[in-house]
């Protein structure tokens, strides 16, 4: 490809030369470059790679300081045109659309993406000789079109994903790392919020690049953008994000509102993000609260372990925030909570699952509900009876990871709702033995810390339940030490009635 004087000059033998092009021959250049990528002739074969080389041929023979020397319209209009450029580079390495894509796509990208980020490393470099010498404030201004496009290309290309490879991963991280040093930032945090107080970040200017592609009409053509969105977005906490919510809220709602699943867990974590580091009066203003509720409480229905995990964990940081518009005057019964909403479905899906995984995801989080309502746990108490004995019946694998948090939750029910607890306590108590027994039975390869655990923590409820039946569990037990010839159970039924008799125990 010719690039007329401007790409004639850096051929020339004698170097000397390459000091005399000018920002409108500069500018000239990069606009013919860019033509390539973007114009007509970006369909034709090898017209790219062509402009690649001619574009790294350019830079090297290029001075830093004919890059980022001067001032004036000119060298303003030059510099936008190498903002252009660079972002049509990030453009040309970016992933196919996810259906078009293949092992034989991605593999083609990551060999684009190893060749484009080497371009921006020479760029980036020249920018970095340029804040060293006496050039001025120019490299700042060249750099300012330069940061957005490079940093989406760094983050697209430096996460492990199908679209990269070792090597293009490598030189992703290095173009990061080159722009983070040459921006004098210390952190990508520093880089998108401003590393000082009076500072203004650089991520208006990424949610600004990323904006057009993450409407619903176009989020889908790059499989990296959500990614990069969400990898950015994590980076800024508060108190920067909250001046930023109007502009990350909808996109994360967007990608959580997709039917893939995978999308919709990225949404939520990105959600999550914005209810920890978002302050509550942010969230409460124009009910973006209760959008963002009914928004993750829909994923609640379906049956993806992963996905309700990262629901639950929000709903629990959201209720805090929900719950401030909730008051109770003390003149009638309390009103139910989103808290009682979420727990009540919770409870529902629980008696009927029978796959392991969500068994452990439901189990997993039912303490944290009961910790959260307190004693008002009492209004679901009949269906907490229902889940936690049909829980405890069903051996859940070597970790027993359900058993073991059910068995928190019985403790902390009790606890909450010590005066409820003594009208259930033969049901209770057949189940804690139940357990107990088949336990101390088990035949299978659960190791046996596990069982000692499982054996501690019923003993633990057992001690609870004689306190809320003020000391019958000790009676009832009174017999069974001597027809039973299990060590184990009987160890445990010494246990509760040593504490019953206000002997010193260390397991409570």
């Amino acid at each position: 490809m010719e690039l007329d004087n401007a790409q004639e000059t850096p051929s020339q033998e004698d170097s000397s030369l390459c000091g005399e092009i000018s920002p409108p021959v500069l500018e000239q250049a990069f606009s013919k470059i860019l033509h390539c990528f973007t114009g007509p002739e970006a369909r034709r074969g090898n017209a790219r790679d062509v402009a690649l080389k001619d574009l790294g041929d350019l830079i090297e023979a290029t001075e830093c300081d004919r890059l980022f020397e001067g001032s004036g319209a000119q060298l303003r209009g030059m510099l936008e045109t190498l903002g252009q450029v660079a972002k049509a580079l990030e453009q040309y390495a970016a992933p196919p659309k996810e259906e078009e894509g293949g092992g034989a796509r991605h593999s083609e990208v990551a060999e684009k993406a190893a060749t484009v980020g080497l371009l921006f490393l020479k760029l980036l470099g020249k920018a970095e000789t340029a804040k060293n010498s006496l050039v001025g404030p120019a490299w700042q201004t060249g750099l300012h079109h330069l940061a957005g496009p490079v940093y989406i290309f760094a983050v697209t290309h430096s996460l492990e994903q199908p679209w990269t490879t070792p090597r293009s991963r490598e030189v992703a991280r290095e173009v990061l790392t080159l722009l983070l040093q040459v921006t004098e930032c210390g952190s990508v945090a520093g880089f998108l919020r401003g590393e000082k107080e009076d500072e203004k970040g650089r991520l208006s200017v990424i949610l600004g690049l990323l904006k057009p592609n993450l409407n619903k009409e176009s989020w889908k053509n790059n499989p990296a953008i959500k990614h990069v969105f969400s990898w950015t977005l994590q980076q800024v906490t508060r108190p920067w994000l909250s001046q930023y919510l109007e502009r990350v809220l909808p996109a994360s709602l967007l990608i959580s509102d997709d039917y893939q699943t995978e999308n919709k867990i990225l949404g939520v974590h990105c959600l999550h993000h914005i209810v920890l580091n978002v302050p509550a009066a942010d969230l409460l203003q124009y009910n973006r609260a209760q959008v963002l509720y009914h928004a993750i409480f829909n994923h609640l229905y379906t049956p993806e372990h992963h996905l309700v995990q990262a629901v639950l964990l929000c709903l629990l940081d959201l209720f805090p925030i929900l719950e401030k518009t909730v008051h109770w005057k003390g003149d009638g019964a309390r009103p139910t909570t989103h808290c009682d909403e979420v727990l009540q479905l919770i409870l529902t899906h629980m008696e009927p699952e029978h796959r392991l995984l969500l068994r452990r995801t439901y189990a997993r989080n039912l303490p944290a509900f009961v910790k959260r309502l307190g004693i008002l746990t009492v209004r679901h108490l009949k269906r907490l009876e229902r889940v936690i004995i049909g829980y405890l019946e069903v051996y859940d694998g070597p970790e027993e990871e359900a058993r073991l948090k059910i068995l928190e939750t019985l403790k902390l029910l009790m606890q909450h709702t010590w005066p409820r607890v003594s009208c259930r306590l033969v049901v209770l108590l057949k189940a804690l033995l139940k357990l107990i027994c088949d336990v101390a039975r088990d035949p299978s390869l659960t190791p046996q810390c596990v069982k000692s655990s499982l054996l501690q923590e019923a003993t633990d409820c057992l001690i609870l339940l004689d306190c809320c039946s003020q000391g019958r569990v000790k009676g009832l037990l009174a017999k069974i030490p001597q027809s039973c010839e299990d060590s184990n159970v009987v160890n445990c039924i010494r246990k509760v009635q040593q504490i019953s008799e206000g002997a010193p125990y260390d397991g409570t």
